[in-house]
């Protein structure tokens, strides 16, 4: 993956062993070497289906077109690829001007980058102690002692909540840039930066490689003539394959991956620092109005008092000073959500025949491709912090196997969905995060409606919502929907679907009323199916032409 060091430097004349070894900048490959671009290629994924919510706009159909006129956020800059390198390793093992130590508040040894400490010997804990701290978001420097780099700079990360989302991803840009900052103000020119996001913290390690890497680009574009290297360091293979797969968003190399990121980027990548932009905190400014030429002062009039308030408010005098332009604000964020408010209580309020035929609300505008990626980002983001055991535990959705096409199964079990006992939400995040995996390549779904009937389901309008939240990449990849045992409610449901939400993704259900008429597309060796499923199958089909294990539950014709 990486180059291995072979070459072992002496630090203060005493020769170091294989983990301290040093390591310039020489033997670290950069981001736009020829060599090193080869090996950051996927090795254990198919090309033909990308990580990304958004197809590859050269190898999908139809989208030539697009491009054209879309301008690239990040475009191809060569000089300042140049600076950049991905190494993975410790940085305090580089020889580079300075290293970015994450800590917490009080600079601490306990609770500072694992191994730093201890490499650079007791005077730089010495020398935190004197610093007071450092608040989160901030930088402060310090010398670098044993360590074969000339400077540290210690900064603190933020602990991130859902909730707070937006604070804590300015926050963690706030961290990288005032790194790049003390750099400068210290005369300096080259930096290592392993990742100040931690797992004590709870930040998501992707979003967070977002944050970090469009921070360093837009501070190069900036300030590219005082800084010569930044180096991104990683200590875990999957830090490593993050970074591997976001950098070419935001430091293209050729005008191939600048077009591919066009449709690869998240909807926001914040303003020009890198920091995450937020409407309704922007600050409207109108150009100032036209100066005119005021009319001459006509000779006063005698009026009684209680008319010269009428007077001064009805005066034309003052109109010659007003632009109307001044006077009218663009539309700001608050009265643009009033608006959607208002829409979709109308949507709602007007004639919705699903909901007529009681299969819950389908109305609503449909959201483009960047707010479903949104979405399912959120939703994402969430469902990796949390612990969703007791869901898993009802064992309404879990994998399977491989279909016939050696496709990827989940399998579904309507009887499991305990609408009374399940928190509806906490539920979804299960099925975004058991779901990811799965959708990025061709998968099928099972599901079991045996029993089902005699539970409570969810509308249709729940239906809606979910597969908003699963995004397109859901949708395009789905190959089938195997059901069985459907009822005649069921399939009037499913119905409403197609004709209501999506005629494309419910056109792909495909009714069985045996067992042994799914195990054709799906072998059974290849599913866990629970008990009930047969004993309601023999029941239903009255144990006709097949015959069932009670061992080891598989299903055979009957001789």
């Amino acid at each position: 993956m990486y180059r291995t060091v072979s070459t072992v430097t002496t630090r203060g004349g005493v020769p170091t062993d294989n983990v301290d070894s040093v390591v310039t900048l020489d033997q670290v490959p950069r981001w736009n070497d020829v060599e090193y671009r080869s090996s950051l290629e996927y090795e254990n994924e198919d090309p033909s289906f990308s990580n990304s919510y958004f197809p590859d706009p050269l190898t999908s159909p139809g989208e030539e077109s697009s491009i054209n006129g879309m301008v690239s956020r990040f475009p191809v800059d060569h000089e300042i690829n140049s600076k950049i390198y991905l190494w993975r390793g410790q940085p305090w093992n580089l020889e580079v001007d300075a290293v970015v130590n994450s800590a917490n508040e009080n600079l601490d040894e306990a609770n500072s980058s694992q191994g730093l400490h201890a490499a650079a010997g007791p005077g730089l804990a010495e020398e935190c102690a004197t610093l007071g701290g450092c608040r989160t978001g901030m930088a402060k420097v310090t010398n670098a002692y044993d360590l074969p780099a000339r400077r540290v700079i210690h900064t603190v990360g933020p602990k991130y909540a859902v909730k707070y989302h937006t604070a804590a991803e300015n926050a963690l840009s706030h961290s990288y840039r005032s790194c790049l900052e003390l750099l400068i103000d210290n005369g300096l020119r080259s930096i290592a930066m392993g990742c100040i996001y931690t797992e004590a913290k709870n930040y998501p390690r992707e979003p967070a490689a977002h944050v970090a890497i469009r921070t360093v680009r837009r501070f190069l574009e900036k300030q590219k003539d005082k800084i010569t290297a930044v180096v991104f360091c990683t200590s875990t293979s999957s830090d490593t394959e993050i970074y591997k797969r976001l950098l070419p968003l935001y430091f293209p190399r050729d005008k191939h991956e600048e077009e591919v990121a066009i449709f690869k980027l998240p909807a926001d990548v914040g303003d020009e620092n890198g920091e995450t932009i937020i409407d309704e905190r922007k600050i409207r400014i109108k150009p100032l109005p036209k100066k005119t030429t005021p009319k001459p002062p006509q000779a006063p009039v005698e009026l009684p008092v209680s008319d010269v308030g009428l007077v001064r408010r009805n005066s034309s005098y003052l109109d010659t000073y007003l632009d109307p332009a001044f006077m009218s604000l663009i539309k700001d964020p608050d009265q643009k959500r009033q608006e959607q408010w208002e829409k979709t209580a109308q949507a709602q309020g007007g004639w919705n025949c699903a909901k007529m035929f009681g299969f819950g609300d389908l109305g609503g505008p449909p959201l483009s491709a960047a707010e479903e990626y949104s979405l399912h980002s959120r939703y994402l983001t969430k469902a990796n912090s949390l612990n969703l055991s007791e869901i898993a535990e009802m064992k309404i959705v879990y994998r399977g196997g491989v279909d016939s096409e050696g496709r990827p199964v989940m399998v579904v079990v309507g009887a499991h969905f305990l609408l009374r006992c399940l928190e509806l939400e906490r539920f979804v995040l299960y099925v975004v995060k058991e779901f990811e995996p799965l959708i990025k390549k061709p998968y099928t779904i099972v599901y079991f409606h045996s029993a089902a009937s005699l539970q409570i389901q969810p509308d249709l309008g729940w239906m809606r919502r979910l597969q908003q939240i699963l995004g397109r990449k859901h949708q395009r990849n789905l190959q089938a929907i195997y059901v069985l045992h459907p009822t005649l409610h069921l399939k009037a449901a499913i119905f409403a679907l197609q004709m209501f939400v999506d005629n494309v993704v419910w056109k792909k259900v495909v009714y069985f009323d045996r067992l042994l008429q799914l195990f054709r597309y799906v072998p059974r060796e290849q599913l866990t199916i629970p008990d009930f499923v047969f004993q309601h199958d023999l029941e239903v089909n009255g144990g006709k032409g097949l015959i069932v294990d009670p061992r080891t539950k598989y299903v055979y014709h009957r001789p």
